[in-house]
């Protein structure tokens, strides 16, 4: 059910929560660009504690939300009966504290597999502590988090990596327009070296550098890591970072899919390149 851009407020969420806490086989709600308010949160989420809900996608994108808010989503996550998969909360003025009371929802009952848009929620290195903490207590049911748009800085940073490094974790992890660096590169670079079982890793829009990309791809060296997806859309990059490349590439590589849109690679660069693609052991399906 869409009803983005509808007007709504916390009255209509009174009705909204009657219809999940009824026999309904409502799977997906939209309620973006709403102005609900923390009151009308709290209703939609008793109607998600209901058992007989059965909806599993819910997009708050931009409902000026604040901890309130976070706190009764928390109860959702936490719930025995929720069947929530996928949570969108982008937009909102989450910021660390809102992230805290997130997080306390996400630990060991939580059946939540996509947190995908915590994207510019003002989170900073203490978010991403108690997100990272969260989630080693269950590392194995979140599946996709996008924290696009949030700085961690460097601890923030180390956080992510051990988490990222427990074998059970999954992730699917956007890390756009977050101001990395190349110190930030040489940390996920540890975690790419480990047994880490990441599976996609966007660092689009961040000012890596050739320097910060070779770091990045030493961590690919190891044949035993899983990464299949990874992007470095707008990330400074020029033809000295292909030779880097084109090895990982002609190596025994998982790599499917590859995204170097909006860097300076010049003809000289995808020459380069294309040495790793005629590899016989490249298995890159998809290059942007």
């Amino acid at each position: 059910m869409k009803l983005n851009n509808c007007e709504l407020t916390e009255k209509n969420c009174r009705v909204l929560a009657t219809v999940l806490s009824s026999k309904t086989t409502l799977k997906e709600m939209n309620l973006n660009n709403s102005c609900l308010l923390d009151s009308g949160v709290k209703e939609i989420c008793e109607g998600l504690k209901n058992p007989v809900c059965e909806l599993k996608i819910l997009k708050l994108n931009n409902c000026a939300l604040t901890e309130e808010s976070f706190s009764a989503l928390a109860s959702v996550l936490s719930s025995d009966s929720s069947r929530l998969k996928d949570l969108d909360l982008s937009n909102n003025n989450l910021r660390d504290s809102g992230v805290m009371l997130v997080s306390d929802g996400l630990k060991e009952n939580c059946k939540l597999e996509k947190l995908r848009q915590l994207s510019d929620c003002s989170i900073t290195e203490e978010g991403y502590k108690a997100l990272a903490s969260a989630l080693s207590s269950n590392p194995s049911h979140l599946i996709e988090l996008d924290l696009t748009g949030n700085d961690p800085g460097q601890s923030g940073v180390k956080h992510l990596s051990d988490l990222l490094q427990d074998p059970n974790c999954q992730l699917k992890l956007s890390l756009r327009k977050c101001g990395l660096t190349e110190k930030s590169c040489s940390a996920l670079a540890t975690v790419l070296k480990s047994n880490s079982s990441l599976k996609e890793l966007d660092m689009s829009d961040n000012n890596l550098q050739d320097s910060g990309v070779k770091k990045l791809l030493d961590g690919l060296e190891n044949t035993n890591y899983t990464l299949e997806n990874l992007r470095l859309n707008k990330c400074n990059l020029t033809d000295r970072s292909c030779s880097a490349l084109a090895a990982v590439l002609g190596s025994d590589t998982s790599l499917k899919e590859l995204n170097m849109n909006n860097n300076n690679l010049q003809d000289s660069g995808v020459k380069v390149l294309c040495t790793g693609l005629e590899s016989v052991k490249c298995k890159l399906e998809i290059l942007r």
